[in-house]
């Protein structure tokens, strides 16, 4: 079966290349404990592979397993634009790899959906300021998810999607749906990318949720990451816990694996121990 590769090396050559294509996965961790360096990680490797195959080679390495790259990749942001973005991902990684991925990387940027019922100001997120003509027009204007869902249905088959992120729409839920739909539109979005054949991965900030929303979102989706700090000592350390994953749990437990510790290098996210439970 082919595998779609997060980008991570270390992490997919464990699991026979990566993800099974169809699958959503939930990249759920508190702040600065890895998972945002992890999804920039994810889509710089997987744009290199398209855009630079040496640089690909020096910093990933060979696809491992049955992995087969992506045939695009798409980054989704409610609150960014591309250049924005690429700033960001630049302090996680060397420039030299951003700057060559980024041109195989298709940035979608839904700020204007996103903000346009809020009280933010639209010159604070929009090119150009509101037309005095459009000022009762608001009700008449695609919802959020509406113009998501048009963009994943067009471009998702075969893909890498990243939408960033989850905690957004859940700091807008009173806005446009409730928790519910949330969780709903999640189930939806897995029966969705099944068809689509690609892997989307979905980024939340875990602190804004409580325990019960957060089950709810790992509930309704094929694989759950969990990126937590852990203090020993005088030192704190990134780790990663595989909570669950259609397909790619139980061959991490044949091998006893339960917990990665983590690292952020010039090449982005890496694993730089594995922790075994016998």
């Amino acid at each position: 079966m082919e595998r779609l590769p997060f980008g991570i090396s270390r992490l997919d050559s464990m699991i026979d290349g990566g993800a099974p294509p169809g699958s959503v996965v939930l990249l759920a961790g508190e702040v600065g404990a890895g998972a945002r360096e992890f999804v920039y990680t994810s889509v710089a490797m997987n744009g290199l592979a398209h855009a630079n195959a040496e640089l690909f080679d020096l910093y990933y390495g060979g696809l491992h397993g049955n992995a087969v790259v992506p045939d695009d990749i798409h980054y989704l942001s409610f609150t960014e634009e591309r250049d924005a973005i690429v700033s960001e991902m630049q302090f996680a990684m060397d420039d030299d790899i951003v700057d060559a991925a980024a041109e195989a990387i298709s940035f979608a940027d839904f700020s204007t959906e996103y903000f346009q019922l809020s009280q933010v100001p639209r010159e604070w997120y929009a090119k150009e300021t509101r037309k005095i003509t459009e000022l009762g027009n608001r009700n008449d204007r695609r919802g959020t998810m509406d113009a998501v869902g048009e963009y994943m249905n067009d471009h998702a088959s075969g893909s890498l999607v990243v939408v960033d992120s989850v905690t957004d729409l859940v700091s807008a839920a009173s806005d446009e749906m409730d928790w519910n739909e949330i969780t709903l539109l999640m189930k939806g979005l897995k029966k969705a990318s099944y068809e689509w054949g690609g892997l989307v991965l979905l980024l939340v900030n875990t602190e804004a949720l409580s325990e019960r929303e957060l089950g709810g979102l790992m509930e309704s989706t094929d694989g759950s990451l969990l990126f937590e700090w852990e203090s020993g000592g005088s030192e704190r350390a990134r780790t990663l816990v595989v909570k669950q994953f259609r397909g790619v749990l139980s061959r991490l437990e044949e091998e006893n694996i339960i917990q990665f510790e983590t690292d952020i290098s010039d090449a982005g996210f890496d694993i730089s121990d594995v922790r075994k439970i016998r």
